[in-house]
């Protein structure tokens, strides 16, 4: 038998169907515990609604047919040194904006290692409409606002369909 502080619970007795007593210890009452719990959380994990975004994961969809894929957009943005504070403050807004977007997937703001003043969005959508409804969005005009105001040097996109994605 186990040693037990004051503020462990004490050894239980009880009765088999023969009447002998069975000592049911504070470890053997957790062991119990952790299967019935590990074994009630796979049950359920197993027989829960799937939500519908896990239903339509891309390893599902056929590699035959791009259109089915998602849409990347990727853009290299080169911004002038006297404006990265506010193209930080911007950037930031409009990658929050977009990831709260339905049909966004993914929207990631990366800077160039070997120039701090270059950057790379990395843009998935589900499909055109998606990025159509980005385009109509405010924080999606205030990077347009941001080109016109002189803020880039250059900014260039390239549109592409996924193809092997995870």
């Amino acid at each position: 038998h186990g040693l037990y502080t004051l503020t462990d619970p004490l050894p239980l007795t009880t009765l088999t169907p023969t009447t002998r007593p069975i000592l049911i210890t504070h470890k053997s009452a957790m062991r119990f515990a952790s299967l019935l719990i590990a074994t009630a959380a796979v049950t359920a994990t197993a027989f829960a609604p799937q939500p519908a975004s896990l239903n339509a994961s891309f390893s599902a969809r056929p590699t035959s047919s791009l259109c089915a894929m998602p849409i990347c957009i990727v853009v290299e943005a080169e911004i002038k040194e006297d404006r990265m504070d506010d193209f930080l403050d911007m950037i930031e807004k409009n990658a929050v904006g977009s990831r709260a977007e339905p049909g966004c997937i993914r929207f990631d703001v990366l800077q160039a290692e070997d120039a701090s003043n270059k950057f790379f969005f990395y843009e998935v959508y589900e499909d055109a409409a998606a990025i159509s409804h980005h385009k109509e969005q405010p924080h999606y005009a205030a990077w347009g606002a941001f080109k016109e105001s002189g803020g880039t040097i250059s900014s260039v996109s390239k549109k592409a369909s996924g193809k092997f994605m995870t």
